[in-house]
């Protein structure tokens, strides 16, 4: 091996030497000599930066340095057997987490809004009808996105806050006859959790699907996927379940694989197609599994981590239990006072304090702010942090103008 001092004046004796490019003549090969125009980048020469901040809005959250170091561990390939191991015990992780036997269990390579068009692409075809309850911004998305797709939607639509009868959702299964009813469980646009008891059993009723949206409120909020009938369930990793951002939980019932896996067309997306990713998850009963994308190796190994200190914490989650009001556990949200520009609140406490809140989210902007503590940021000490900051911001901002 060569010393380390050799091959740092090998580095930088190839920095110096313009590239080469060879060309072929008749006479055999010229190497003709040429060098890059574009010089790298000042920040590229630089270390990485980023500040600590203590992230009290509506994720992600802080994550707990357990999951962290589970995060830097060495990579391994995503085909080797032992991540296949990983993956299944993720797959049993959110089996608990969702508290399903769902055989069609796995974690989305990306954010919670690529489980969701996942659930969708899958399950939804051009022309079909499809319900969706609209209380905040996800509502809206799932119907833009539904649009898109060329279903028929029709929506059930509240103000930011507002939630749904279940005599209301029956009376638009009825007149819609939808394949899908699609509800968010945490909407935390507005900091409502909404009621699930029953909703199954209704869609059910109608042949329709349920298809829920926890990513705010998963590990927050009691949910109970079999027990409450919902077909397709999926989350973040991002928020109460305390990993960082890229992994996205989803389970599909018995009723939603019937549904998905006898298309007359199949998905829009290659990427995000159940048929391939049952396989890659081992979840279609065949002995091997084949490439279909490189999932986020150390993403896994951070969620696997994460829903291991849920199974290991569920005392603390059985708190939450208790609530009886729609209050969304893992996210406050308060009204801005009168005469406050909310903009300055949010810079004075993210300057003077160092921690995050955030305003309001696509038909909340301008009502609220979002106060989030959730998993490794749930205690007591960060919920006086957070009151006192906000009563500094109040004191040293009263002068603004909203």
């Amino acid at each position: 091996m060569m010393p380390r001092s050799v091959l740092s004046r090998c580095a930088r004796l190839r920095q110096q030497v313009p590239l080469e490019s060879a060309q072929s003549t008749k006479h055999g090969v010229h190497r003709g000599m040429s060098s890059v125009t574009i010089p790298p980048p000042a920040c590229m020469l630089r270390p990485l930066e980023a500040p600590f901040r203590y992230l009290f809005g509506p994720g992600p959250s802080n994550v707990p340095p357990r999951v962290l170091a589970a995060g830097g561990r060495p990579i391994i390939g995503h085909m080797h057997s032992e991540m296949f191991g990983i993956m299944n015990d993720i797959k049993k992780g959110i089996q608990y987490a969702f508290q399903t036997s769902n055989n069609m269990t796995l974690a989305m390579s990306g954010s919670g809004h690529t489980a969701m068009e996942c659930a969708l692409f899958n399950i939804v075809e051009p022309g079909e009808s499809v319900l969706v309850a609209i209380n905040g911004i996800w509502g809206e998305r799932v119907a833009e996105i539904s649009e898109r797709m060329g279903a028929k939607v029709h929506t059930l639509v509240k103000t930011p806050g507002g939630h749904f009868t279940n005599a209301e959702i029956e009376q638009a299964l009825a007149k819609h006859k939808p394949v899908l009813f699609f509800l968010t469980h945490g909407e935390s646009s507005a900091g409502l959790v909404h009621p699930v008891d029953g909703v199954g059993d209704i869609c059910h009723k109608y042949n329709c699907l349920l298809l829920v949206d926890s990513v705010a409120s998963l590990g927050a909020a009691p949910l109970l996927m079999d027990q409450q009938n919902i077909d397709i369930l999926y989350t973040g990793s991002q928020k109460a379940l305390n990993a960082p951002p890229g992994t996205a939980p989803i389970s599909f019932s018995e009723r939603a694989c019937h549904k998905m896996f006898n298309r007359k067309a199949k998905p829009v997306s290659y990427l995000l197609d159940m048929t391939h990713l049952s396989n890659y998850w081992g979840n279609d009963g065949k002995p091997e599994r084949t490439y279909h994308h490189t999932g986020p190796v150390s993403g896994f190994f951070a969620l696997r981590e994460s829903l291991a200190i849920l199974a290991e914490t569920v005392g603390a989650i059985c708190v939450y239990f208790l609530l009886k009001d729609l209050r969304l556990p893992s996210v406050t949200t308060i009204a801005i006072p009168e005469g406050y520009n909310w903009k300055e609140l949010l810079a004075y406490i993210m300057k003077h304090h160092r921690i995050e809140f955030t305003g309001g989210l696509g038909p909340s902007v301008g009502m609220l702010l979002r106060i989030g503590l959730m998993g490794y940021n749930c205690n007591k000490a960060n919920a006086a942090m957070a009151l006192a900051a906000l009563e500094d911001a109040l004191k040293q901002c009263r002068m603004s103008k909203a």
